[in-house]
């Protein structure tokens, strides 16, 4: 891929990334944005898109070499004189999985809201919680599921020969495929937004660094074990700490 076009490319991925950062940077603390009272349709909605946006800025840097492997695809293509779907329908795909996920994300929100498992700050108030949320997403990380799915995320090309569709139905499928193999690696790493706030960006940050790290770094695979055995060595800490 000629590095003209695969600096465009660059571009756009960490242009979608900036931009999503600078929208919550932009918005109110989550005391600002939540009391403690019932949400209402409004509230449930301004919740979803915190979250659809927070995973465009934490996830997309990380599918950046599966969609640079698409646009060489494309440009490869071109230069045979055949038409495929641009690579902004395989990025959409990808978006549109994540913003599945923070349907989920929202309900999951709602539901420790009402049982007052949150502070308006969006971290969880229970040790309890924290301590199960820390546990769960470190033995997950050991788990042959997080291995096969961050083996998908690791290997582009193999991704690519796998599951290659034509068209733009095909290109916004295999996005949301390639969405939905990251979402079986990441999703537990997503709860502990609750436990260090969903809104605290520093935290956020740090979450997004080791997506970034695990799947790209040749040792990520060895990397993400070890935080594992680390996240269930804190969580029994914080357990036992809150007994």
């Amino acid at each position: 891929m000629p590095g003209r076009d695969r600096a465009f490319v660059l571009a756009g991925v960490a242009g979608i990334s900036v931009l999503a950062w600078a929208w919550l940077l932009a918005m109110p603390a989550g005391g600002d944005m939540m009391s403690m009272r019932a949400w209402g349709a409004a509230d449930f909605w301004l919740m979803f898109l915190m979250w659809a946006v927070m995973m465009v800025g934490m996830m997309v840097p990380s599918a950046a070499p599966m969609v640079l492997m698409y646009a060489a695809v494309v440009r490869k293509a071109e230069r045979q004189g055949a038409v495929l779907a641009p690579t902004a329908v395989f990025v959409a795909g990808y978006v549109l999985a994540w913003t599945l996920f923070s349907v989920a994300a929202t309900l999951a929100q709602w539901g420790l809201d009402r049982a007052a498992l949150l502070s308006p700050m969006m971290v969880s108030t229970s040790p309890v919680l924290g301590g199960l949320l820390l546990i769960g997403a470190g033995v997950y990380q050991l788990t042959p599921w997080k291995d096969a799915c961050l083996e998908h995320c690791r290997a582009p090309a193999r991704f690519m020969a796998e599951h290659w569709r034509p068209g733009v139905a095909g290109a916004l499928r295999m996005g949301m495929q390639h969405g939905f193999f990251c979402l079986g690696c990441c999703w537990v790493l997503m709860g502990l937004l609750f436990f260090g706030g969903v809104m605290n960006l520093l935290w956020i940050a740090a979450i997004t660094l080791f997506v970034l790290l695990e799947k790209m770094l040749p040792t990520g695979a060895r990397a993400g074990r070890f935080a594992g055995v680390a996240l269930v060595s804190l969580g029994a800490w914080v357990l036992v700490g809150s007994a």
